[in-house]
């Protein structure tokens, strides 16, 4: 199996992230040499037959562990065994990539009265919480690695914080080749599907409980 250049060392990795704007950490992992930035921007199509809803969301910020929400891109060759692309970083870390993903997907359909982050004076109806598992490059056993994207999504009653609604939601892209700007396409690719899935389901889920509850 051909497997592109990783950087094993995830301790060094982390490290190197957050001091990266400091130090130039950059010459400790790559020679010397500044990184690739990465900044995927999934083009997300709405779903026309998506119920257009009176009430507002606020989306929390997400929570995920450490290595995952690193801007370091994060590659599986193996199982059990987790590493890092050399020489390639993600411009923003994976939950802020999904929360921005998100909420411009459901601003732009046009079907919610507002989406927002928490802190902007919204009077929410709903609150979005969501926990980001994978945002990694994992070959799987196979020739090219799949960009897998995560994330177990609870829809809250803003009122009460009761849970109406949970779910994971998984996609995983096949890469159309080894090198990193290839798996960066999957995770753009990815990073859309999961978003689409996601808008469509608080949009249906939040409109069936508040249609219960006008009852």
């Amino acid at each position: 199996m051909t497997r592109p250049a990783f950087r094993a060392p995830l301790i060094l990795a982390a490290m190197c992230a957050s001091l990266l704007a400091v130090t130039g950490c950059s010459s400790l992992l790559d020679g010397g040499e500044a990184p690739s930035i990465y900044a995927p921007a999934p083009a997300i199509q709405p779903d026309p037959s998506w119920p257009s809803v009176p009430w507002q969301l606020v989306v929390s910020a997400n929570s995920a562990a450490s290595v995952t929400d690193s801007q370091r891109i994060a590659v599986r060759p193996v199982p059990n065994e987790l590493q890092v692309y050399k020489g390639a970083s993600w411009a923003r870390r994976p939950t802020e990539m999904l929360e921005d993903a998100l909420m411009r997907t459901l601003e732009d359909s046009g079907k919610i009265g507002a989406v927002a982050r928490p802190g902007t004076g919204i009077n929410a109806d709903y609150r979005l919480v969501l926990d980001l598992r994978r945002f990694e490059s994992d070959y799987r056993g196979d020739a090219v690695p799949a960009a897998v994207v995560e994330v177990n999504a609870k829809l809250l009653h803003a009122t009460d914080d009761r849970v109406v609604a949970s779910r994971t939601f998984m996609q995983a892209e096949p890469a159309a080749g080894t090198a990193v700007p290839q798996a960066v396409s999957a995770f753009e690719q990815s990073l859309a599907q999961v978003s689409r899935e996601l808008a469509g389901w608080v949009l249906t889920s939040g409109q069936a409980h508040h249609q219960q509850q006008s009852r």
